[in-house]
């Protein structure tokens, strides 16, 4: 058994001397790993890296066994967020939920897909991609069956004035219908609905705190297991510059 395909590393895991399991995500073979000879190693570990877009090579001589990896560095994206507090946060959050919420060897070839360009372009700066980051996490909670509907007014069933979401259906509703029940109710940012509408830490940080509830309820707490701890300190973060620039305001 052998594939070659572009890929994400999604993590890596020291194993006997120098070697390293790494888990990777794919668009046509999901999440998925191999052992890595000398991944651990000081030539290979930059390659191996959470985030790095690679070419990797699989073999096995059956499909059910862990398997061999190989690869080639594509994008550098761990090594150009590094300097970066915020971008290194957007990283780790992104690599630990595709990681532990994608069911392994399961394609999700819109997930891949719509990763991809987070990472390669992360080097410009975590403000310009954290409004993607969202809609990933919104696509990747689709994808896991658990998608949220954001379209219409959950009842009235218009599209316009949607300022909230249910915590309990995932389904958004206006203004006036969320006033009674405002203190329990998410708020729904505009740019979820409308990529093109401009968005700040304080839109981020609510956009994060709606998609987080769902992870944490439905992709990880369905399986018994914690959102992970990258995820959380990234909506802390995001949550702190929004509350820093409201001050500064």
């Amino acid at each position: 058994m052998e594939w070659t395909a572009p890929a994400i590393v999604l993590e890596s895991r020291p194993l006997g001397e120098g070697g390293a399991v790494i888990s990777l995500l794919t668009e046509e073979h999901g999440r998925h790993a191999g052992m890595a000879r000398g991944g651990a190693s000081r030539a290979q570990t930059p390659v191996w890296l959470p985030g790095n877009l690679v070419e990797a090579r699989w073999m096995a001589r059956l499909s059910d066994q862990l398997g061999h990896l190989s690869g080639e560095l594509v994008h550098p994206t761990a090594a150009l967020a590094m300097d970066d507090p915020l971008a290194l946060a957007l990283l780790s959050s992104a690599c630990a939920v595709a990681a532990e919420a994608l069911p392994e060897r399961e394609p999700h070839p819109a997930a891949f897909r719509a990763l991809v360009p987070i990472l390669a372009h992360l080097g410009r700066g975590a403000e310009e991609v954290l409004p993607d980051l969202v809609h990933w996490e919104v696509l990747l909670l689709a994808e896991l069956g658990y998608g949220l509907d954001l379209a219409r007014c959950a009842v009235t069933g218009e599209a316009e004035g949607l300022t909230h979401v249910s915590p309990k259906s995932g389904r958004a509703v206006r203004a006036e219908v969320a006033a009674p029940y405002a203190d329990r109710m998410l708020p729904l940012p505009p740019f979820m609905r409308d990529p093109s509408r401009p968005s700040g830490p304080k839109d981020w940080s609510d956009a994060l705190r709606l998609t987080g509830h769902f992870l944490a309820r439905d992709a990880f707490g369905s399986h018994h297991r914690p959102m992970p701890a990258a995820r959380e300190a990234l909506a802390d973060r995001v949550a702190a510059l929004a509350e820093a620039g409201e001050k500064a305001a």
